[in-house]
């Protein structure tokens, strides 16, 4: 019997009626480990985003854009209807319900894995009484030899990365929280805290943070996290900075007997089974944790060294890339797997690297077309001298997170694919050389990159960019890129100086190719008048853009003259670290294009 049958028998058994399985862990957490990748384990859908409903006769999976192709591939053949999110006529979770449930039916999800807006939402959008069961992981019945909760061991990040102590950290947080009128703060999303407290782990995937809750009060803080995690170090710095040690699942217990309290928690990111057990004696007051902001705004010591990890990411990019477009052609037998792995295998050199700061997204042809795409021993295409090889990848060193996509020309390609490509390269340049007012939001800005692909008729469903963390999430909120307002992204924030954020559009043709160019951008100040405070950016990302692939025809002189700039700071910053092979090639693939 299949894995979704006997789940849909358990749900027949308990009377349940219809079963929410989210993507997320307790926290919230983009990216999770192998332990709550339930969703998966049903559905067989492996992208990042996307929920699965489950009827007791049907089932359907939610998920937007950037993995409608993919999620298509992987429903294939099975009982599981694609719900693609935002498009025309398709109906959200809620309204699906109210059409195919009836009054007093239950409706059950595991209440640690599903934030509040989310149930909450859901209570006053359903038009009739239904039954909550917010309290049982379903999974855990029929998912045998399910793995074991992440475990890794906490350590400290040196102040000569952090350029902030705690001490510093935990002084201006009780600021804004005075300024907010609460006393207290439940913080429970697992990048907050590690930024924080200055420590990491590794606990999820390539997201160097561990599994947390933090009660911060005026005169307090409780880190509730597994004991076995600290060593001696981390607990003597703990203690040293009066920070309480309680067991992870503390929390919940704590919590019923925390009373009179006016409490921060942002319901985006406390778990609804957190929030069910909260005392009513306590104001609860719903808002982003203060932390977010607070370390979306990168300090002078972070922002230098971020600058130095782009220079070594850089390095290894180009060794890659010249790599592949120098062997590709030849006998050697490269594939989707091997060039990943060689990218990740240069950036292990580097002095510093902790980790990739994602899975590499490295598609040949039509994989490309596959935004968020992963290679496969089954899927896993070779190399040949015809079509476009896309990788977005980056990496976690000690001095920041970087994260780079290119487009790489093998071989000859069309006329279309140059005109596809050199317009993704306008709308890069535009987005990179805007001048704003400061107030702006990304909202305000995404048209500059999504303009020239407009003007095609054409559109990539997803964001043009999002706000970077150091060393911690490489998908940050609350600075990001996109033409309208989603909000389970809480990415529409005000875009101020100290903001890293990418800028990435892209053109994905289904079945044939994609392209994408992303760079990293660093908001700074470009002056002040009578006219206003006026903003712009930084590229912090230096590594080719494959000329190979441009109409120059296509370009004005002002774009020609940003790329050669571009370029020519390409070879500068690079070229040093470089063999003298290596160094030729860049210098040919930096030249000036007229």
């Amino acid at each position: 019997m299949e894995k979704l049958e006997v789940f849909q028998k358990q749900m027949k058994r308990l009377n349940i009626k219809a079963y929410i399985i989210t993507t997320s862990d307790y926290h919230m957490s983009e990216y999770i480990s192998d332990f709550f990748k339930s969703r998966q384990y049903l559905s067989g859908f492996t992208g990042s985003a996307g929920l699965l409903l489950v009827l007791q006769d049907s089932a359907y999976l939610w998920t937007d854009g950037r993995y409608y192709i993919q999620a298509q591939k992987q429903l294939e053949g099975k009982a599981i209807a694609l719900m693609k999110q935002g498009m025309p006529g398709v109906p959200s979770v809620a309204e699906f319900l109210n059409d195919n449930l009836k009054e007093e039916d239950v409706v059950a999800f595991d209440g640690k894995t599903v934030n509040v807006s989310f149930v909450l939402g859901l209570k006053d959008k359903i038009k009739f009484p239904i039954n909550i069961l917010s309290n049982i992981d379903l999974i855990q019945t029929v998912w045998d030899n399910r793995p074991n909760l992440p475990f890794s061991l906490i350590y400290k990040l040196d102040m000569f990365f952090c350029g902030k102590s705690y001490e510093d950290k935990i002084k201006a947080l009780r600021k804004e929280l005075k300024k907010q009128e609460a006393d207290s703060l439940l913080l429970t999303s697992l990048e907050d805290q590690a930024w924080l407290y200055n420590l990491r782990a590794d606990d999820v995937l390539h997201t160097p943070v561990f599994l947390a809750y933090s009660l911060i009060t005026l005169e307090s803080t409780i880190l509730f996290v597994d004991t076995n995690k600290i060593d001696l170090e981390v607990g003597k710095y703990l203690t040293d900075n009066e920070i309480i040690v309680k067991p992870y699942n503390d929390i919940y217990s704590y919590l019923q007997g925390f009373k009179q309290h006016d409490i921060i928690l942002d319901f985006n990111k406390v778990n609804y089974q957190l929030y069910s057990i909260i005392s009513p004696n306590n104001k609860l007051i719903n808002k982003t944790n203060p932390t977010v902001m607070m370390k979306a705004i990168k300090n002078d010591v972070e922002i230098k060294n971020t600058k130095l990890a782009h220079i070594k990411d850089g390095v290894a990019f180009t060794k890659f890339m010249y790599y592949v477009k120098t062997n590709h052609s030849l006998q050697t037998k490269m594939s989707e797997l091997s060039v990943s792995n060689y990218l990740q295998l240069q950036r292990e050199k580097n002095e510093g690297f902790i980790d990739l700061s994602f899975s590499t997204i490295c598609g040949f042809k039509d994989h490309a077309a596959m935004m968020h795409y992963s290679a496969t021993e089954s899927s896993n295409y070779l190399l040949n001298d015809n079509g476009f090889l896309l990788i977005d990848s980056g990496g976690h060193y000690l001095e920041g997170t970087t994260d780079i996509t290119r487009t790489i020309a093998l071989g000859e390609i069309s006329s279309e694919m140059k005109l596809h490509f050199t317009t993704v390269l306008k709308s890069v340049i535009a987005l990179s050389q805007a001048v704003f007012l400061k107030g702006c939001r990304g909202l305000n800005l995404d048209i500059l990159a999504r303009g020239p692909i407009w003007k095609l008729l054409i559109d990539y469903k997803c964001g043009t960019g999002h706000g970077v963390g150091h060393i911690l999430s490489v998908h940050e909120p609350p600075n990001g890129f996109r033409w309208q307002v989603v909000e389970e992204r809480s990415d529409s924030a005000v875009i101020v100086p100290g903001m890293i954020t990418t800028n990435e559009p892209g053109i994905y043709l289904e079945n044939k190719y994609g392209i994408r160019i992303e760079n990293e951008l660093l908001c700074v100040e470009k002056g002040s008048n009578q006219f206003g405070d006026f903003l712009g950016f930084e590229t912090l990302t230096f590594a080719p853009i494959d000329i190979d692939a441009i109409d120059t025809n296509l370009l004005s002189n002002d774009e020609k003259n940003w790329l050669n700039e571009y370029h020519q700071q390409v070879y500068d910053k690079l070229s040093p670290y470089l063999s003298s092979d290596e160094a030729k090639w860049l210098k040919h693939y930096t030249r000036k294009i007229n």
